[in-house]
C-alpha cells in the first residue's frame, strides 16, 4: 500500500481531467475516462454484459427489483464528485456485473479494480492509502458478496448506505431507492445469464431502459413517493445522455442531439411537476410521462436511422478512441 495526499490527489486529478478535456478537439465519452489505454474500444465502449436478472413473481417485489435497477444506473444516487464524474454504480458492475476495463485514476490499480476508500470521492471513508482491490461481480455467487444478502438479516441495504452515503459522499437515499437497491443486487442470480454473455450497445438498448425506468417512475408516483420517482426520471436522463454524447463526434448529427435535449427538456419539466405538492394545480405528472412513453418511439427511430454516424458505429468509436484522454 502506498501513502498519499489524499487533497493533492483530488487536485490534481480533477486539474488533469478538466485540462485534457479542454485539449480534446472531439468530444469525448465520459468512459474513455477510465478504461485502459489498451483496451478494445469496439468491446469496452461497443458492447456491454448481458444482465443476470431473475424478477420475482411477487407484482411488489418485482417493483423493488426495478426501482433498484433504475437506481444503480444513475450518477445522481452516489452525487458528489462521482456524479459530476458521470459515474453510478453500473459503471464498475456494468449491468449488474464486474468490470474488467475500468480503470479510473487515481481510484483504480490494474484494469477491473477500485479503491472505495479513496479520498478522491469520500470525505468520509477517504484513508489516504491507495489500497485498490478487484471489483466483485455481482451476478456471481452470493457466498462471494462481503455481506449477507439475506433479506432478514438486512445488512445488504446497510453496506449499501454505507456506500452511498460515505464511501461517495452522496445524498441519503430514498427508502424506496435503498431498499429496491438491494433488491435488485438480490435478484442477481448467475443461474439467469442469457447465453450471449455480451450485447451490442446501441440506440435502441438505451432508449428501452429509458422507458422502462419511466414506467417504474409512473407507478412510484402514483404510489405517491414522488422522491423516488424523481431519481426514476433521473435514470431515464441518464440513458439519453450516454446516446447524446456518442451523438457528438458529427456535426450533422445536431437535429437529432436537438431533439434528446427536447427530450431531455421534458424529463427535467417532469421532475419538477414531481418535486411539487400532489394538491398544487398542474401536478399530475401522469399525461406528461404517457405522452413522453408513446413520443419517444418515434424518437428512436430517428436516430436509429443516424446511428451508424455515430459513435455506436465500431469504426468511428476507434478513431475517437484514438484521440481518447490520457489515462
Amino acid at each position: 500500500m502506498t501513502l498519499r495526499p489524499a487533497g493533492l490527489l483530488v487536485g490534481l486529478t480533477l486539474a488533469l481531467a478538466t485540462a485534457a478535456l479542454a485539449a480534446t478537439a472531439a468530444p469525448p465519452i465520459r468512459a474513455m475516462l477510465w478504461i485502459p489505454r489498451d483496451a478494445d474500444p469496439a468491446r469496452a465502449l461497443g458492447t456491454a454484459p448481458t444482465e443476470c436478472l431473475r424478477l420475482p413473481a411477487d407484482p411488489a417485489q418485482a417493483r423493488k427489483v426495478e426501482i433498484g435497477r433504475a437506481a444503480f444506473r444513475t450518477p445522481v444516487v452516489l452525487g458528489g464528485q462521482a456524479a459530476r464524474a458521470g459515474i453510478s454504480c453500473e459503471t464498475c458492475h456494468r449491468q449488474g456485473r464486474d468490470n474488467p476495463d475500468f480503470q479510473f485514476p487515481g481510484v483504480s490499480g490494474p484494469p477491473g479494480t477500485a479503491d472505495v476508500t479513496s479520498s478522491l470521492f469520500s470525505t468520509h471513508r477517504g484513508n489516504g492509502v491507495d489500497d485498490p482491490k478487484p471489483i466483485p461481480d455481482l451476478s456471481g455467487s452470493k457466498t462471494k458478496l462481503k455481506v449477507d444478502p439475506a433479506p432478514q438479516s438486512a445488512k445488504l441495504e446497510a453496506f449499501i448506505h454505507g456506500l452511498i452515503t460515505e464511501a461517495f459522499d452522496g445524498p441519503e437515499p430514498t427508502p424506496a431507492t435503498l431498499q429496491g437497491l438491494a433488491a435488485y443486487v438480490r435478484a442477481l442470480d448467475p443461474a439467469a445469464c442469457p447465453a450471449k454473455p455480451r450485447q451490442t450497445l446501441s440506440v435502441a438498448l438505451l432508449m428501452d431502459d429509458a422507458r422502462r425506468t419511466l414506467l417504474t417512475a409512473q407507478t412510484t408516483a402514483a404510489d405517491g413517493d414522488r422522491p423516488t420517482a424523481v431519481v426514476m426520471v433521473a435514470a431515464a436522463r441518464a440513458r439519453l445522455g450516454l446516446i447524446d454524447e456518442r451523438f457528438s463526434a458529427d456535426p450533422a448529427l445536431k437535429p437529432d442531439r436537438d431533439a434528446l435535449r427536447a427530450a431531455d427538456a421534458r424529463l427535467a419539466a417532469l421532475q419538477q411537476t414531481l418535486r411539487t405538492p400532489r394538491t398544487a394545480a398542474g401536478s399530475d405528472p401522469g399525461p406528461a410521462l404517457k405522452a413522453w412513453l408513446s413520443e419517444s418511439r418515434s424518437l428512436e427511430a430517428a436516430l436509429a436511422r443516424h446511428e451508424p454516424r455515430s459513435l455506436f458505429n465500431p469504426d468511428h468509436l476507434a478513431q475517437a478512441a484514438k484521440r481518447r484522454l490520457p489515462g
